[in-house]
């Protein structure tokens, strides 16, 4: 395997399908499978997921919540979605935790860079979640940080197109896809791959990023292995 300690970064709404549930069990599943199969090519590999299926702070902000609440109920919903993933890795019989910026005693323990790399090192699939701990930063930002404090080899962003386009391709279907970007070009094109407080995180610290589609089967494995799948971001 090209890479040999990973962050999968997951939206929340990529739990969701097209059912609008918010957790959609057919997805969890078929997720925990593709994390299996690359955990048990003995690669480490840590996960942060969104919580925007259940709760997105700027949402709460238009409904009437305190932004700063609304952003720490949507840490919790990113707890949530990491138990839900871990259930399903259980029945994978694939060992894990869940670290968290908001410690939630039995749930989640709180985040420190000495124990989530211990336990990578264990051969246990990581969850960083609860965000950055802090409120008005995106769970792209937590990302980005827990990725550089995990000395991660790579950013692996699973969404459900195939890589980064001109323009969204599900609107426009001339839209061009980019195999490989600098993050200059990207920022130069507007093109909408993470926020900038992780986008500049990311270039400053040389850490790469594949936009790659997680719902197709075997394509998580293959951007490990160093395939050419999606579009890789680098300096």
């Amino acid at each position: 395997m090209k890479y040999k300690r990973i962050l999968l970064k997951l939206s929340g709404q990529a739990l969701m399908g097209d059912d609008n549930q918010s957790l959609n069990p057919e997805l969890i599943n078929q997720y925990a499978n593709e994390i299996r199969d690359v955990r048990n090519q003995n690669v480490e590999v840590a996960v942060v997921i969104g919580g925007g299926n259940i709760f997105r702070g700027l949402q709460g902000k238009d409904e009437g919540i305190d932004r700063v609440q609304g952003d720490y109920m949507g840490m919790l919903a990113t707890i949530i979605n990491s138990l839900a993933l871990q259930n399903a890795l259980d029945d994978q019989n694939i060992k894990s935790c869940i670290l968290s910026g908001i410690a939630i005693d039995p749930i989640a323990e709180k985040i420190s860079r000495r124990r989530a790399i211990n336990c990578l090192e264990k051969g246990f699939v990581v969850f960083l979640s609860g965000g950055t701990g802090n409120p008005y930063f995106t769970t792209d930002s937590a990302a980005a940080l827990r990725a550089l404090e995990i000395k991660a080899d790579i950013i692996l962003k699973g969404t459900r197109v195939d890589g980064v386009y001109s323009s969204d391709p599900e609107k426009n279907p001339l839209a061009t896809k980019y195999s490989n970007l600098t993050f200059i070009e990207a920022y130069e094109k507007k093109l909408k791959i993470m926020d900038m407080t992780a986008f500049t995180l990311c270039r400053d610290n040389n850490l790469p990023i594949v936009v790659f589609n997680i719902n197709k089967r075997g394509n998580l494995e293959k951007v490990v292995a160093g395939e050419n799948i999606g579009t890789l971001v680098s300096n």
